[in-house]
């Protein structure tokens, strides 16, 4: 892979490119967020190349995608045209024509109140400012939406990222790193950030919202389960199973359901 293609894998991460049992599990927690707010308008806030705006549609809501990356705009797109289209609401209409936008997450280019239901998957470790994301997160829902949050947890064993070492980008699962102090941790992963249980509150600090579920969960493995089986379906069922005990603060990802 080309260093330009690392580095914009390192600084804007890599989206979904296959629907596997993750991304089902995944899905099925966020319909149980939204409710019937599912049926409503629905902002993908960094959509990748659309996996999960392709199964929002068939829920019969209006779904809207947001990605700073072009070349996974018009990927994104592409797979929306091809399922089921929603139906655009004449305030985002008024907004953008397109169903997937290019811009970035600071400055959503939407009007105030807008949206019954936002996600946000795996993205605000890699906006420039995650305070400001937020903020606009809660400008464009409407009172009573929610932002259903897919952020990675400090407290996971390995930093999924990887690295910047001596002027490269080295990925793979590096142990321990988010272990390290802060700054520390910080300089080896300058193109990510991680997040504790505090870490969110006080970026969620003063804003008007209600805390609905937040809750850390385990990864679902597909690799591994490819590759070993019965033994990688095993290591996916403990581990999930360690989500209802305290040994659920080494899980992989916060998943936090916040109403305006």
């Amino acid at each position: 892979m080309e260093e330009r293609d690392l580095e914009k894998a390192a600084l804007r991460g890599e989206p979904s490119y296959v629907w596997r049992a993750g991304q089902e599990r995944r899905l099925a927690m966020i319909l149980r967020a939204a409710g019937e707010r599912i049926q409503g308008c629905i902002l993908e806030d960094g959509c990748g190349v659309g996996m999960y705006i392709e199964h929002l549609q068939v829920f019969g809501g209006k779904v809207f995608g947001l990605e700073y990356d072009f070349e996974r705009v018009r990927e994104a797109q592409q797979r929306s045209d091809r399922s089921t289209p929603a139906r655009t609401p004449e305030r985002c209409e008024r907004s953008r024509r397109s169903l997937v936008t290019c811009a970035a997450g600071e400055a959503l280019p939407y009007p105030a109140d807008n949206f019954d239901l936002i996600l946000s998957h795996e993205v605000l470790e890699h906006v420039r400012d995650d305070r400001q994301a937020v903020e606009e997160i809660f400008r464009v829902l409407k009172p009573g939406g929610r932002l259903a949050l897919f952020v990675p947890n400090r407290g996971y064993p390995f930093e999924t990222h990887g690295v910047y070492w001596r002027g490269k980008y080295r990925f793979g699962n590096i142990p321990l790193v988010n272990y390290l102090p802060r700054r520390w941790r910080d300089r080896l992963t300058p193109h990510v950030r991680v997040y504790s249980r505090r870490d969110l509150e006080k970026l969620f600090a003063g804003l008007p919202l209600g805390f609905i579920e937040r809750s850390i969960i385990f990864g679902a493995y597909d690799n591994l389960i490819a590759r070993f089986g019965w033994l990688g379906k095993f290591l996916r069922l403990a581990l999930q199973w360690l989500e209802k005990t305290p040994l659920k603060a080494l899980g992989l990802s916060h998943f936090w359901v916040v109403e305006k």
